[in-house]
C-alpha cells in the first residue's frame, strides 16, 4: 500500500488528465512540427519512464507535480517555439526587451526540477552520506545535465541545419548557452534550499 507521501489514484488520474490535455493542445497546429517533436520528446520520454517505475519506485507527490510542470513548460515551448510564446512577447513589448525570454523559464526549470529528482534518488538509494553531499551532487547533476542538453542542441543543429533554428532559440544572443546553464544552476540552488524542507517532509514519511 502506498504511503501518504505518494500520490493516490485520484491524483494520478488528474496528473495524467492534465498531461494528456496539454500534450494534445500542443500538438494541434504547432508553429513548427519538427520543433514541436524535439521540444516535447523529453516530456514523452519522461512519461514512459514514470509509467515503468510507478509501481517499483514511486516518487513523492512533490516530485511528480514538479515533473508535470516541467512537461507543460516543454509542451508550450513546443507549440509556439520558445522564441514566440505570446505572453513573453507581450512582456518583451511592455518592458522594452530585445528577446522573448520564455526559454529562460525553461532552463530555470531544467535546473530546479531535475535537482529534486536527483535529490530524491540520492537520498532514497542512499548513494552518499550526509545532506550536504546530497545537495552538492544534486546541483552538480543539474549542471552536467544542462551542459549535455546544450550539446544535444548543437548536434541537432549540425545535423538538421536551418530546421533547428527554432529549437536552438538563441535569438541572436551571443551568451545564450552560458546564460542557460547559469539559470539551470540557479534553479538547482533553489531546489536544494527553498524546496528542500518541503521535499524532506515528504521523504521523512517513507
Amino acid at each position: 500500500m502506498l504511503k501518504p507521501s505518494f500520490p493516490n489514484k485520484g491524483e494520478i488520474a488528474l496528473w495524467l488528465g492534465i498531461y494528456v490535455t496539454v500534450l494534445i493542445w500542443s500538438a494541434i497546429n504547432p508553429h513548427d512540427r519538427f520543433t514541436w517533436f524535439l521540444e516535447t520528446l523529453p516530456a514523452i520520454i519522461g512519461l514512459v519512464i514514470l509509467a515503468f517505475t510507478w509501481r517499483s519506485f514511486p516518487l513523492t507527490r512533490l516530485t511528480y507535480w514538479l515533473i508535470l510542470i516541467h512537461c507543460i513548460i516543454l509542451m508550450i515551448g513546443g507549440h509556439y517555439t520558445y522564441a514566440e510564446v505570446p505572453l513573453f512577447d507581450w512582456i518583451q513589448d511592455t518592458l522594452g526587451g530585445q528577446r522573448n525570454n520564455y526559454d529562460k523559464v525553461g532552463h530555470l526549470a531544467q535546473g530546479l526540477i531535475p535537482a529534486i529528482i536527483a535529490r530524491e534518488l540520492l537520498i532514497r538509494l542512499k548513494v552518499v552520506n550526509g545532506m550536504a553531499w546530497t545537495n552538492f551532487l544534486a546541483v552538480c547533476f543539474v549542471l552536467a545535465f544542462s551542459a549535455f542538453y546544450e550539446l544535444i542542441e548543437w548536434w541537432v543543429a549540425v545535423a538538421s541545419g536551418d530546421d533547428a533554428v527554432a529549437f536552438l532559440g538563441t535569438q541572436g544572443y551571443v551568451w545564450d548557452t552560458q546564460s542557460d546553464m547559469f539559470l539551470a544552476l540557479i534553479g538547482g540552488i533553489i531546489a536544494v534550499t527553498l524546496f528542500a524542507p518541503w521535499h524532506d517532509r515528504q521523504l521523512s514519511s517513507l
